[in-house]
């Protein structure tokens, strides 16, 4: 009884280190996009140009996913996680000394190249040391990452870049990712159970085209890809059309990420835990079905009191991260375990192109007039629809291979 104790109070502790990790990486990713009012402001730069420096941090992280595929599965995952997160810390800590546009988007580039395999890592680390019959419940608590960083690292970030400027945020967070890594050294373990002899072991060639000409593992690569497009086609233009059409001030941003986080906080665990309990499609299905009103609320809401748009943002949010958990829990069976680094890394690479071209087009569907609102955000909400119930028949296709 002791040992099985002391078995969940290590697996615990590794999951609060790895929630850590993701959240460190999330609010790097995310604190780009509130500071959109004042960077486009600051640089006097277009939507467009906006969208071009959150797509290099996408796209860049989308090339280092691919590169990762071929050699995640050879190395001990400790060992890459604190390669890759490294890199981040210094990518994060230039990007807070760029003094210009280009500068940062040079920055924003190096950071993804070594964030980009993060979420991979992390999502592999969780599938090999916890078993299926629990591991929605614990994805549920690593993606809390999200909620907390939405909660904490977002507000705070953005309330450090109305006091001081635009470049404290990042500097902040390089001092804190500094701490993490240490975190990552004293508590993650050495993870090498999926490495194989080199005898044995194919070449990387052949791994990854095994993968690729796997049915069921496309499918799931297609599926997250369609479902991530339908996020991140929306979310990067959240804070200024809440600025410019809705009506919010600057201040009242954090209010989004305040109110969706701590929603998220409560209702991403419980999720995994109906996902466990239930059946993973099963709770897909429903938190994709009811993704939808939130979906076209967020695209078409135009001015409307505060706390209409909280309320339509935090439901965006909850149910936007609710769907993750489950579709992500899913891809983890869809190939056997050694395979899985190197599919997660793939299917990184697959998300993060798909972020990055989503954020690119709806940049260029949206239209900025004389007085400042923004036009067509609507259309971007009906193609998010169509690709979220793409993903959904795809699911329903799913098979799970078995791991034992």
């Amino acid at each position: 009884m002791k040992l099985v104790r002391n078995l969940f109070d290590r697996e615990k502790l590794i999951l609060l280190v790895l929630t850590a990790t993701q959240f460190t990486h999330i609010v790097d990713f995310m604190i780009m996009m509130p500071l959109g009012p004042q960077l486009i402001r600051i640089f006097g730069i277009s939507p467009q140009q906006f969208s071009l420096l959150v797509a290099s941090y996408t796209f860049s992280a989308g090339i280092s996913g691919l590169v990762g595929a071929f050699i995640i599965d050879r190395f001990d995952r400790k060992n890459v996680l604190l390669v890759a997160y490294i890199g981040l810390t210094i990518g994060t800590l230039a990007c807070g000394l760029s003094p210009n546009y280009h500068s940062l988007m040079a920055a924003r580039i190096f950071a993804g190249a070594f964030g980009g395999i993060l979420s991979a890592l992390v999502l592999s680390i969780v599938s090999d040391i916890i078993p299926i019959e629990r591991r929605a419940s614990a994805m549920g608590m690593v993606m809390t990452a999200f909620s907390i960083a939405s909660v904490l690292g977002v507000p705070i970030g953005l309330w450090i870049a109305n006091q001081l400027n635009w470049n404290a945020p990042f500097l902040f967070l390089s001092a804190i990712t500094s701490i993490v890594t240490l975190l990552i050294i004293k508590t993650v373990p050495s993870i090498r159970a999926h490495i194989q002899d080199k005898q044995t072991r194919p070449s990387a060639i052949s791994n990854i085209r095994s993968i690729i000409t796997d049915k069921n593992a496309v499918k799931a690569l297609v599926m997250m890809s369609l479902l991530v497009f339908g996020q991140f086609s929306i979310i990067p233009f959240i804070s200024p059309y809440m600025v410019y059409n809705v009506g919010f001030s600057e201040d009242q941003l954090p209010l989004i990420y305040l109110c969706g986080g701590a929603s998220t906080i409560f209702t991403l665990p419980l999720i995994g835990r109906w996902a466990d309990k239930h059946g993973h499609l099963k709770v897909f299905v429903w938190a994709v079905l009811l993704s939808a009103f939130p979906i076209l609320s967020i695209t078409d809401l135009g001015s409307a009191p505060l706390w209409v748009a909280l309320l339509v943002t935090t439901l965006f949010m909850v149910m936007i991260g609710g769907r993750m958990i489950p579709a992500t829990t899913m891809i983890t069976t869809a190939l056997e375990p050694k395979k899985r680094g190197s599919f997660m890394s793939i299917n990184s690479c697959v998300q993060q192109f798909s972020s990055s071209l989503a954020s690119v087009l709806g940049g260029f569907i949206l239209v900025k007039t004389e007085n400042g609102s923004l036009l067509h955000y609507n259309w971007i909400g009906y193609f998010a629809l169509i690709a979220t119930f793409i993903s959904l028949f795809l699911a329903r296709k799913l098979k799970s291979v078995s791991e034992f």
